[in-house]
């Protein structure tokens, strides 16, 4: 069942977001107890909120449902290598494929401008038209980034049920965040007091 986001129903990100926008773009379909689920790229104006937020796109983007949906393919296709590095299977063909195209789709080389003012700086056009474009390439490329770097033998996923998210571990920590943590210790205590005294 998917609810409205609140600031209450929002997990905070998971540790690692911070440096890789990738892991937060992964974890912005949230599974909560209860059955019910969060998706911050649920519809146009969600996702045009996310993407703003993110410094991936102006507020009056307009974002339209068939881009939504672009993203959140490209989301599950990195989910799927996600889970493959931290299990340690082969990626599906199909994933990289997405992510590849991803890649393509925007240039990477900031072009060289000239502001009477200040004088010479580089920087890379975007239209409108290529905002999508634009998002979809930076966040595959952050993607493979995380997977091809040194933080990816620390990417795992939340230890928590029903929790789904993704983070970079530190040290033991296996949930992504307090609220995990608190709800998986909340059930060990309870699963201990359940059990049958030994006579």
């Amino acid at each position: 069942m998917s609810e409205i986001p609140t600031a209450e129903s929002v997990p905070p990100p998971a540790p690692g977001a911070e440096d890789y926008l990738a892991l937060d773009f992964v974890n912005s379909a949230i599974a909560l107890p209860g059955g019910h689920f969060i998706d911050l790229l649920g519809t146009p104006e969600a996702t045009n909120r996310w993407l703003t937020e993110h410094g991936l796109a102006p507020a009056d983007a307009g974002v339209r449902e068939m881009c939504a949906a672009q993203l959140r393919s490209l989301r599950e296709h990195l989910r799927s290598l996600f889970a493959a590095r931290v299990a340690g299977l082969p990626a599906l063909p199909a994933a990289l494929s997405a992510v590849n195209d991803a890649l393509s789709k925007a240039p990477t080389a900031a072009l060289l401008y000239w502001d009477e003012k200040n004088g010479p700086y580089r920087a890379a056009p975007c239209p409108t038209n290529e905002i999508l474009d634009r998002a979809l390439a930076t966040l595959a490329a952050n993607a493979a980034d995380l997977l091809t770097g040194p933080d990816a033998k620390r990417l795992t996923s939340c230890d928590a049920t029903p929790c789904h998210r993704y983070l970079l571990r530190h040290g033991r920590r296996q949930w992504c965040s307090t609220r995990c943590g608190d709800r998986v210790r909340a059930a060990r205590a309870y699963a201990r007091r359940a059990q049958p005294k030994a006579d």
